[in-house]
Protein backbone atom coordinates (compact mmCIF):
# COMPACT_ATOMS: atom_id res chain seq x y z
CA UNK A 1 0.00 0.00 0.00
CA UNK A 2 1.12 3.34 -1.10
CA UNK A 3 2.54 5.44 1.75
CA UNK A 4 0.68 8.57 1.57
CA UNK A 5 -2.57 6.59 2.53
CA UNK A 6 0.02 5.76 5.94
CA UNK A 7 0.27 9.19 6.03
CA UNK A 8 -2.70 10.87 5.68
CA UNK A 9 -3.93 8.25 8.36
CA UNK A 10 -1.99 8.74 10.76
CA UNK A 11 -2.89 12.71 9.96
CA UNK A 12 -6.53 12.20 10.42
CA UNK A 13 -5.67 9.88 14.06
CA UNK A 14 -3.96 12.97 15.03
CA UNK A 15 -6.40 15.60 14.15
CA UNK A 16 -9.69 13.50 15.43
CA UNK A 17 -8.08 11.75 18.09
CA UNK A 18 -4.85 13.17 19.13
CA UNK A 19 -1.57 12.84 19.61
CA UNK A 20 -1.57 9.88 22.45
CA UNK A 21 -4.29 7.99 20.48
CA UNK A 22 -1.60 7.95 17.79
CA UNK A 23 1.29 7.01 19.73
CA UNK A 24 -0.74 4.25 21.04
CA UNK A 25 -1.77 2.54 17.93
CA UNK A 26 0.97 2.79 17.15
CA UNK A 27 3.35 1.34 19.88
CA UNK A 28 0.80 -1.23 19.49
CA UNK A 29 1.20 -2.01 16.61
CA UNK A 30 4.54 -3.95 16.86
CA UNK A 31 4.82 -2.63 13.05
CA UNK A 32 8.03 -4.07 10.99
CA UNK A 33 7.96 -0.03 10.07
CA UNK A 34 7.30 1.04 13.28
CA UNK A 35 4.75 3.41 12.07
CA UNK A 36 7.28 5.15 9.95
CA UNK A 37 6.18 6.34 6.65
CA UNK A 38 6.94 8.39 3.81
CA UNK A 39 4.05 9.51 1.44
CA UNK A 40 6.41 8.04 -1.82
CA UNK A 41 7.15 4.40 0.33
CA UNK A 42 5.22 1.28 0.12
CA UNK A 43 4.41 -0.57 2.70
CA UNK A 44 2.38 -3.93 3.81
CA UNK A 45 -1.67 -3.64 3.41
CA UNK A 46 -1.05 -5.35 7.08
CA UNK A 47 0.24 -2.74 8.77
CA UNK A 48 -2.84 -0.60 7.86
CA UNK A 49 -5.15 -3.52 9.12
CA UNK A 50 -2.85 -3.46 12.63
CA UNK A 51 -3.35 0.67 13.25
CA UNK A 52 -7.17 0.85 12.02
CA UNK A 53 -7.65 -2.49 13.95
CA UNK A 54 -6.00 -0.66 17.08
CA UNK A 55 -7.42 2.47 16.68
CA UNK A 56 -11.21 0.99 16.52
CA UNK A 57 -10.05 -0.59 20.14
CA UNK A 58 -8.91 2.53 20.98
CA UNK A 59 -11.95 4.87 20.06
CA UNK A 60 -14.46 1.98 20.31
CA UNK A 61 -15.64 2.87 17.00
CA UNK A 62 -16.20 0.32 14.45
CA UNK A 63 -13.55 -0.58 12.07
CA UNK A 64 -16.17 -0.04 8.60
CA UNK A 65 -17.20 3.41 10.80
CA UNK A 66 -13.25 4.38 10.85
CA UNK A 67 -12.44 3.63 7.15
CA UNK A 68 -15.73 5.34 5.77
CA UNK A 69 -14.63 8.77 7.97
CA UNK A 70 -10.80 8.11 6.74
CA UNK A 71 -12.26 8.18 3.15
CA UNK A 72 -14.11 11.40 3.54
CA UNK A 73 -10.62 12.37 5.07
CA UNK A 74 -8.44 11.16 2.35
CA UNK A 75 -9.65 12.82 -0.39
CA UNK A 76 -8.44 16.13 0.10
CA UNK A 77 -5.04 14.95 0.99
CA UNK A 78 -5.06 13.21 -2.56
CA UNK A 79 -6.70 15.95 -4.25
CA UNK A 80 -4.18 18.65 -2.68
CA UNK A 81 -1.39 15.85 -3.65
CA UNK A 82 -2.69 15.76 -7.35
CA UNK A 83 -4.54 18.46 -8.30
CA UNK A 84 -3.93 17.44 -12.10
CA UNK A 85 -5.55 15.01 -11.34
CA UNK A 86 -9.21 16.52 -10.36
CA UNK A 87 -8.90 19.69 -12.46
CA UNK A 88 -9.68 17.58 -15.44
CA UNK A 89 -13.50 17.19 -14.34
CA UNK A 90 -16.53 19.81 -13.72
CA UNK A 91 -18.60 17.29 -12.24
CA UNK A 92 -18.32 14.63 -9.59
CA UNK A 93 -20.14 12.26 -12.06
CA UNK A 94 -17.60 12.72 -14.78
CA UNK A 95 -14.70 12.17 -12.13
CA UNK A 96 -16.78 9.21 -11.16
CA UNK A 97 -17.21 7.88 -14.43
CA UNK A 98 -13.12 8.13 -15.73
CA UNK A 99 -11.77 6.88 -12.34
CA UNK A 100 -10.61 3.37 -14.48
CA UNK A 101 -9.69 4.94 -17.64
CA UNK A 102 -7.97 7.87 -16.91
CA UNK A 103 -7.57 8.56 -13.01
CA UNK A 104 -5.91 5.05 -12.04
CA UNK A 105 -4.02 5.53 -15.28
CA UNK A 106 -2.11 8.55 -13.56
CA UNK A 107 -2.10 7.24 -10.34
CA UNK A 108 -0.08 4.06 -12.46
CA UNK A 109 2.11 6.36 -13.76
CA UNK A 110 2.35 8.17 -10.74
CA UNK A 111 3.51 4.90 -8.40
CA UNK A 112 3.70 1.68 -10.77
CA UNK A 113 3.56 -0.85 -8.33
CA UNK A 114 0.24 0.66 -6.54
CA UNK A 115 -2.20 -1.71 -5.97
CA UNK A 116 -5.96 -0.06 -7.20
CA UNK A 117 -9.19 -1.26 -6.44
CA UNK A 118 -10.91 -1.86 -9.59
CA UNK A 119 -14.87 0.14 -11.02
CA UNK A 120 -16.34 -1.07 -13.39
CA UNK A 121 -19.33 1.37 -14.50
CA UNK A 122 -22.63 -0.49 -15.37
CA UNK A 123 -24.85 2.70 -15.96
CA UNK A 124 -24.37 6.02 -15.80
CA UNK A 125 -26.79 9.21 -16.73
CA UNK A 126 -26.73 13.03 -16.56
CA UNK A 127 -27.53 12.57 -12.67
CA UNK A 128 -26.54 9.06 -11.65
CA UNK A 129 -24.27 6.06 -12.12
CA UNK A 130 -24.00 2.61 -10.97
CA UNK A 131 -20.53 0.58 -10.78
CA UNK A 132 -18.77 -2.52 -8.80
CA UNK A 133 -16.21 -1.73 -6.90
CA UNK A 134 -13.37 -5.15 -6.78
CA UNK A 135 -10.57 -5.11 -4.58
CA UNK A 136 -9.04 -7.72 -2.76
CA UNK A 137 -8.81 -5.49 0.26
CA UNK A 138 -12.64 -5.11 0.74
CA UNK A 139 -11.99 -1.27 1.82
CA UNK A 140 -15.49 -0.44 0.03
CA UNK A 141 -15.92 1.77 2.66
CA UNK A 142 -13.09 3.90 1.87
CA UNK A 143 -14.50 4.18 -1.38
CA UNK A 144 -17.95 5.08 -0.18
CA UNK A 145 -16.24 8.31 2.08
CA UNK A 146 -14.11 9.48 -1.47
CA UNK A 147 -17.17 9.14 -3.50
CA UNK A 148 -18.75 11.04 -0.88
CA UNK A 149 -16.35 14.12 -0.75
CA UNK A 150 -16.31 14.01 -4.77
CA UNK A 151 -19.55 15.42 -4.33
CA UNK A 152 -19.24 18.04 -2.21
CA UNK A 153 -15.31 19.61 -3.33
CA UNK A 154 -17.98 20.37 -6.73
CA UNK A 155 -20.28 21.91 -4.37
CA UNK A 156 -22.88 19.13 -4.42
CA UNK A 157 -24.50 15.99 -2.76
CA UNK A 158 -25.57 12.42 -3.74
CA UNK A 159 -27.14 9.76 -2.03
CA UNK A 160 -25.12 7.02 -2.25
CA UNK A 161 -26.46 3.26 -1.86
CA UNK A 162 -24.38 -0.37 -1.86
CA UNK A 163 -24.93 -3.61 -2.50
CA UNK A 164 -22.27 -6.30 -1.05
CA UNK A 165 -21.79 -8.87 -3.92
CA UNK A 166 -19.34 -11.03 -2.13
CA UNK A 167 -20.27 -11.03 1.64
CA UNK A 168 -16.59 -10.30 2.65
CA UNK A 169 -16.65 -6.60 0.64
CA UNK A 170 -14.07 -7.47 -2.02
CA UNK A 171 -17.19 -6.93 -4.49
CA UNK A 172 -20.14 -4.12 -4.05
CA UNK A 173 -22.29 -2.16 -6.23
CA UNK A 174 -22.58 1.27 -5.47
CA UNK A 175 -25.99 3.24 -6.89
CA UNK A 176 -25.04 7.06 -6.98
CA UNK A 177 -27.64 9.46 -7.77
CA UNK A 178 -26.75 13.29 -7.85
CA UNK A 179 -29.33 15.55 -5.25
CA UNK A 180 -30.71 18.41 -6.72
Amino acid sequence: MKGIVFTEFLEMVESKFGLETLDNIIENGQLPSEGIYTSVGTYDFNEMVTLITNLSEETNIPVGDLIYAFGLYLFAGLANSHPEVIKNYNTPLGLLYCIEDHIHVHVKKLYPDAELPSFKVLDKTDTSISMVYSSSRGLYRLAHGLIEKAFEHFGGTATITYDLLKEDGTEVKFDIVQNG
